[in-house]
C-alpha cells in the first residue's frame, strides 16, 4: 500500500488544492471584510458613546475576540476532524461561518438596539472564530493529505493564498461600493454588503467542497490495524507550543501589514480611505506571489531550512515598517506594506506542511490547529496593543516596533530549537514514532 500520498499529478490532488483555495477564499472573505470595517466603519455604528480612540480600540477589541475563540475551535473542531475525517468538519465550520456573517450583516447598531448591538457582534464574532479555527487547519490537511509526496510544500502553500486573495476581494469590494455610493452611504448600509453576500458564498462554497473526497491519509488509518502504541496527545503538547512561538512573529506582523496599517494610514497619517484599500490590495496580490516562492522553497530546501531563512527577512522588513509608513508618502507606505505582508506569507507558504508533519495522522489536526491558532490569538492582539501604544506614547511608533522586533526574534530561535523532518533528496518525511516507525498516513 502506498504511505506517500498520491502520485505527482493526482488529479484529486490538483482538486483538492483548488477547491482548498476557492473554498478558504470564501470563508475568509466576511472575516477580512470585518478586519478592514474594524479600522474605519464599526467604532462610529456600535461604539459612539466613547472617544474616538477608545472607539477604534473597541472595534479592533471584538476583531480580537473571534481569535479568542479559534484555539477552542481547532481543538473541537480537530478532535472530531481527527475521529470523523477532515471534509465532513470543513462542510460544518462553512455553514457556521456563513450564518455568523449574514447576522451581522443584519445586525442593529447602536442607536437602533444599545448596548445589546456590540454584544450581539461580540457572540457573532466569538463563532465566527471558532469556525475559522477548525477550517483554516482542516483545509490544510485537506489539501497536504491528497498531494504527491514530493510536492506537499508547493500543493499545501495553495491552501494559505485562500486569505489573502480574501483580502483582495474584501477590500477591492469595499473600495468599489464606497466608490459608488460614497462614504456616507458605505457608513449608512454599504458595510452590510459584504455579510449579506454570504448566503450565496455558502452555497457555491459547499458545492466546491461536495467534489472532493476524503484524504487517503484518513482512510488509511481508519482501514489499518494498529502496529505500533500511539502517543497519547498530550505526549505533542510541547511541539504544539513550540510551533505557536514559530508562528508568534507572523502572526503579528500579518495583522499589523493587513489590518493596523489601514487604521494608522487613514487616522494618523490621512490617507484617504480609497488609497489605503488600493494598497492593501497590491500587498495582497505580492504576498500570493510569496507563499508560492515558500512552498517551492520547502520542497527543495526543506522546511526548517525555509522558514529560518523566511524569518530573517520578516526581522528585516518589520524593522523598516514603521519608519517607512511614518513618511506618510503613499509610495513608502505601500513599501512597508508591501515588504511586510510578502515576508509575513513567505512563511504562509511553508507553515501548512511545516506544522503538519510535526505530528502523526491520529493528532494532527488537533496538534496543527490548536499551536497554530494560539499564535494567531497573539497575532490578532497587535491592531489593538498598536492602537493604545500610540495613544500611550503620543504617537511614537517605538514600541511597537521593538515588540515586533523582539517576536521574530523568538520565533527564530523556536524554529532554529525545531529539527528537520523532510528529506528532499528522498522526499519522505522523518518522522520517527516509538519503535522507529513512520506514522500512518504518510
Amino acid at each position: 500500500m502506498n504511505t506517500h500520498g498520491p502520485q505527482s499529478g493526482s488529479p484529486m490532488a490538483t482538486r483538492a488544492a483548488l477547491s482548498s483555495i476557492a473554498g478558504s477564499a470564501l470563508e475568509w472573505l466576511d472575516f477580512a471584510a470585518y478586519g478592514a470595517i474594524a479600522a474605519t466603519v464599526l467604532p462610529k455604528l456600535f461604539f459612539p458613546a466613547t472617544d474616538p480612540t477608545t472607539a477604534t480600540l473597541a472595534a479592533f477589541a471584538t476583531f480580537s475576540v473571534g481569535f479568542m475563540a479559534r484555539p477552542l475551535g481547532g481543538m473541537v473542531c480537530g478532535y472530531y476532524g481527527d475521529k470523523l475525517g477532515r471534509r465532513k468538519l470543513l462542510v460544518f465550520t462553512f455553514l457556521l461561518m456563513g450564518l455568523c456573517s449574514f447576522l451581522i450583516g443584519i445586525l442593529p447598531t447602536y442607536a437602533t438596539a444599545g448596548v445589546w448591538a456590540p454584544i450581539a457582534l461580540v457572540v457573532l464574532r466569538f463563532m465566527q472564530g471558532f469556525a475559522l479555527g477548525g477550517e483554516v487547519t482542516g483545509s490544510q490537511l485537506l489539501t497536504m493529505e491528497h498531494a504527491p509526496a514530493d510536492r506537499r510544500g508547493f500543493y499545501s502553500s495553495f491552501i494559505a493564498m485562500g486569505s489573502p486573495l480574501a483580502q483582495v476581494l474584501a477590500n477591492a469590494m469595499l473600495f468599489g461600493i464606497i466608490a459608488l455610493i460614497g462614504n456616507e452611504q458605505f457608513i449608512a448600509f454599504g458595510w452590510r454588503l459584504p455579510f449579506l453576500l454570504s448566503v450565496l458564498l455558502v452555497a457555491l462554497g459547499l458545492y466546491i467542497r461536495s467534489r472532493v473526497s476524503e484524504t487517503p491519509a484518513f482512510i488509511q488509518r481508519q482501514q489499518q490495524p494498529r502496529t505500533f502504541s500511539q502517543p497519547r496527545f498530550a505526549a505533542h503538547v510541547p511541539t504544539m507550543l513550540r510551533l505557536a512561538l514559530v508562528w508568534a512573529a507572523p502572526s503579528v506582523g500579518y495583522f499589523i501589514a493587513a489590518v493596523y496599517s489601514l487604521s494608522y494610514a487613514v487616522n494618523q497619517l490621512g490617507l484617504s480611505k480609497e488609497t489605503a484599500f488600493a494598497i492593501l490590495i497590491v500587498a495582497h496580490l505580492f504576498s500570493m506571489l510569496a507563499m508560492a516562492v515558500g512552498g517551492l522553497m520547502a520542497d527543495r530546501k526543506g522546511r526548517r531550512r525555509s522558514m529560518l531563512s523566511a524569518s530573517i527577512l520578516m526581522l528585516v522588513a518589520m524593522a523598516g515598517f514603521f519608519p517607512l509608513m511614518s513618511s506618510g508618502q503613499p509610495l513608502w507606505v505601500g513599501v512597508a506594506v508591501v515588504g511586510l505582508l510578502c515576508t509575513v506569507q513567505l512563511h504562509a507558504g511553508i507553515q501548512p506542511v511545516y506544522f503538519a508533519e510535526a505530528f502523526p495522522a491520529h493528532v494532527r489536526y488537533r496538534g496543527s490547529a490548536v499551536g497554530y491558532n494560539i499564535a494567531n490569538l497573539i497575532g490578532s492582539s497587535a491592531p489593538l496593543l498598536a492602537t493604545w501604544l500610540s495613544a500611550r506614547f503620543a504617537g511614537a511608533y517605538w514600541p511597537m516596533l521593538s515588540i515586533g522586533m523582539v517576536l521574530c526574534m523568538v520565533s527564530l530561535a523556536a524554529i532554529y530549537l525545531g529539527h528537520e523532518r523532510y528529506e528532499p533528496a528522498t522526499a519522505t518525511p522523518a518522522v520517527v514514532l516509538q519503535g522507529g516507525q513512520t506514522p500512518v498516513g504518510y
